[in-house]
Order: C-alpha cells, then sequence, then structure tokens
C-alpha cells in the first residue's frame, strides 16, 4: 500500500542586525535578512514534515510542534523533522521518494541544493535520488516575487512497510 501526503509552508523576510542568513534543508545560507519563524523557519523542512505527516493522516506540524510552545522557540527543524519520521516509521510506513518545490526571488539556491539533498537524505534515511529539490521564482509577481518571503510544496509517497504486520 501506498500513501501521498502534500506539504506547504511559507515565511517572510524581515532585517534581524543579529541574522545574515536563513535556514533552508538544513543549510545556512547567506542573505541579508533572516525568515519571522518560532523555529529555525526552515520552510523546506516545514513543508516537508507536513507531507509525511498528511501522508500518514496524522495531521499538521502545528498540531505537534506548537508556534505558541517555548519548547520549540528557535528549535533545529532537522529535529522536527526526527521526531516526524518516527511517527512515519511507527505507523507502519517507509519513505520512497520527496519531491520539493522552492518559490524564492532571492537568493540563488542553486549553490546549495546539492547540500540540502544530502542533508534531507540522511534525516529521512533514504537515498539521495528519492529526493529532489528545485527552486523556481515568481517572475516578479506578489509578495514572493518581489522578495517579500519563500514558499515551499513538498510531496512525498510513503510505502507500507512490508516487514510489518499493521491494521490499517
Amino acid at each position: 500500500m501506498m500513501r501521498i501526503g502534500h506539504g506547504y509552508d511559507i515565511h517572510r523576510f524581515e532585517t534581524v542586525p543579529s541574522k545574515s542568513y536563513i535556514m533552508l534543508g538544513g543549510v545556512q545560507i547567506p542573505y541579508e535578512r533572516g525568515l519571522v519563524a518560532h523555529s529555525d523557519g526552515d520552510v523546506i523542512i516545514h513543508a516537508v514534515c507536513d507531507a509525511l505527516l498528511g501522508a500518514c493522516a496524522l495531521g499538521d506540524i502545528g498540531q505537534h510542534f506548537p508556534d505558541t510552545s517555548p519548547e520549540y522557540k528557535n528549535v533545529n527543524s532537522r529535529d522536527l523533522l526526527h521526531q516526524v519520521l518516527l511517527k512515519v516509521q511507527s505507523s507502519g510506513y517507509q519513505i520512497g521518494n520527496v519531491d520539493i518545490s522552492v518559490i524564492a526571488q532571492a537568493p540563488k539556491l542553486m549553490p546549495h541544493i546539492d547540500k540540502m539533498k544530502e542533508n534531507l537524505a540522511i534525516d529521512l534515511q533514504i537515498s539521495l535520488q528519492s529526493i529532489n529539490i528545485k527552486a523556481t521564482t515568481n517572475e516578479g509577481l506578489d509578495a514572493l516575487g518581489q522578495k517579500k518571503g519563500i514558499a515551499v510544496h513538498a510531496v512525498a509517497l510513503l510505502i507500507r512497510n512490508v516487514h510489518e504486520n499493521f491494521n490499517e
């Protein structure tokens, strides 16, 4: 049995004097503005978490890691992803593949995509060939096209772990 989930996340930029980078896919990318978030603001990982949780019918990232909880203030999103992976595995599934679309006018992401894929492969315990990350712009249209933030769509395919005997 296979299940599919879709995740979406968006964060806006703000100028933070002490922060000259953003986190995407577990990679620190230099940029003149930071992303507004309760956690580290890693929109790629947040969208992947939602896709995985959705595929397992386990709600969304906000239900599991609420932004009202001080416990998750400035948390490393890779730690959240690890907890989500444990939920996927305990539901009797393994990850087949993950496809990610990043919508950002800036910064340029191409030089960082291979490292993002490496991080996600390690964190999700899957091969590099099972992860795809692509970046696109909004051609100057809307808030994303005007460099006001970053949005991400993620799709995850889960496969029933045939070595387990779980009831639906």
